[in-house]
Formats: structure tokens, sequence, C-alpha cells
């Protein structure tokens, strides 16, 4: 899951203007919080952005619970494992964080210490809920050391792989698709499931939903969003539920915020949900609470 916001620029080395306000220098930049229109790229002195990311207590996981909502009843069937960056910076907020990280190229090593970090947290989780662990297409297709370590960082932290939805996040670099689909069915014989984030956007995102067969589709909150008082929007959530039934796949709703919305959800046969109507992304205490209540 993304929440939107402001994106990272990231600024290549030769003095460039940003905005018509400001310019800036060599290196790796972050954006300051302004008003629309006249943000001002600022420059990460003493290090890169992107060792800051990677240092020590860099990266900070937090877990969102996925819910199922069914007859009245509404009980935790999982958590997803998101990320935040350095705190104090704008990396906090997780697209500003993996913008940069896909400008960069780097999206295979920042997945790696997320994951890292995620699971260690999650080992002190009650062991009966699913697991979700968000990984780039590219990661995918390009690390090919990647299934070795998601198999080290799962036996490390103890936690029974059969647990994990690896959520494949699409985005437009593309991918080895022979490497892509090798690393899939690894994951597989691993024992994993798999998920594809934000159906219904991306460039591929239908051709990856045939290619990789996945066992859950979540459904993006653009389409949820207003769908109790929007026919189109529940036309085209009626259509994915039906494709995920004709795939054998489980369908997730994303940023469920209303009421209204998770009625009509329910209405049309969504009984999984995600969102701030249930539950913003919680620290590792704040999850042990919420589980524990």
């Amino acid at each position: 899951m993304r929440h939107a916001g402001d994106r990272a620029r990231v600024v290549q080395p030769r003095r460039r203007r940003v905005s018509a306000q400001a310019e800036v220098d060599d290196g790796d930049c972050q954006c300051r919080n302004e008003p629309a229109g006249s943000r001002v790229a600022v420059p990460v002195t003493g290090e890169s952005a992107l060792n800051r990311i990677l240092q020590p207590g860099g990266i900070t996981p937090v877990y969102q619970p996925v819910v199922r909502s069914k007859n009245g009843t509404v009980e935790t069937f999982g958590l997803e494992c998101l990320s935040r960056g350095p705190k104090g910076s704008n990396f906090e907020q997780a697209d500003v964080l993996f913008e940069y990280v896909r400008l960069k190229r780097e999206e295979s090593l920042v997945d790696r210490a997320c994951i890292s970090e995620a699971l260690r947290g999650a080992r002190m989780l009650p062991g009966a809920l699913r697991l979700g662990i968000n990984v780039h297409a590219s990661t995918l297709g390009r690390d090919h050391g990647f299934i070795n370590f998601l198999r080290k960082t799962v036996e490390a932290a103890q936690i029974d792989v059969r647990r994990l939805t690896v959520e494949i996040v699409e985005h437009a670099p593309p991918w080895d698709g022979v490497s892509f689909l090798a690393a899939i069915e690894q994951l597989r014989k691993l024992g994993a499931q798999i998920a594809v984030d934000d159906v219904g956007l991306g460039q591929s995102n239908f051709k990856m939903l045939l290619d990789v067969s996945p066992d859950y589709l979540k459904l993006d909150r653009y389409f949820v969003d207003g769908c109790a008082i929007d026919p189109r929007r529940r036309s085209v959530i009626g259509a994915i539920r039906q494709l995920a039934a004709d795939s054998h796949a489980h369908l997730i709703a994303e940023g469920v915020e209303k009421p209204e919305d998770a009625q009509c959800l329910q209405s049309l046969g969504v009984t999984l949900m995600q969102g701030f109507l249930y539950s913003k992304p919680l620290t590792l205490d704040a999850v042990r609470e919420y589980l524990a209540a």
C-alpha cells in the first residue's frame, strides 16, 4: 500500500533549477514540505541520503492490520509490513522514500533492508497471522540472490515462511521476465504466497496477473474511496472481484476509510479490507497492544 503525498526529487550531478524560486547544487536531495508549486529540494549534507536510509535505525518498520469484515464481525486476518525512512526527514513518508529509491535504481538493496527490519520485529508478534512484505518486481527480476536472502532472513527470525505473502510492487522500470517468473516459482516452492499490489493501476498490471496467478489481488484505494456513491467504481470493483474469483484468488481492498465504503464492499462480496477505518500503520509496540486488545 502507498500513501499519497509529495514526491522526492533527485538532483543530477550538475547545478539545475528545481523551481522558479530556487536552485540546488550536486548531491542527493530531499524535499521540504512547502506549499504546492513552491517545493524546494534541499541537499543532504555530510553523507548521501541512501547511506542515511541504510544505516542502523534508518528504517523503521510499521505494521498495518488487514481485517476480515463479514456478517457484522471484524477480525484481524494479517499484517502488512510497511517501512518509514530516517526520522526527521522527508523519507519518513513512504511515497517519498520509495520514489527516491526507484530513481536511484536501488530497489533491491532497500527491499532487503526493509524486509530484514520488518521480520525482526514480527518475530515478537503472535504466530498465526499472515505477514505481507512488499517487494519490487525489479528486485525479483534482477536480484538473483534475493530468494536465498529471504529464506535465511525468515529462518533467523524464526517465522514460518508459510505465513508470508510477498506483495509485488510494480513500477515503470522493466525487469527480466524470465528471471522474474523463475523467482515467483522459487517463492512458491519456499512456501510463500503471492499478492499483486495496486490492482487496476500500472502499465502491465493485468499481464502480471496472468503471468503470476497470485493468491491475493490488492485493490488500489483509488477504486475504493467513494465506491458507496459512485456506480462506476462499484462496476470496476465487481469486475475485479469476479476476476479474482475466476483466478481462485482473494481480493483485499486497500484504503478503506469510510464506513459506507466498507458496507458497499461487503455488499459486493469483498470481505478482506485494510485502511484507516480499522487501523493506521502501527509501530511494533502499538501493534502488540492492538493484537492484545
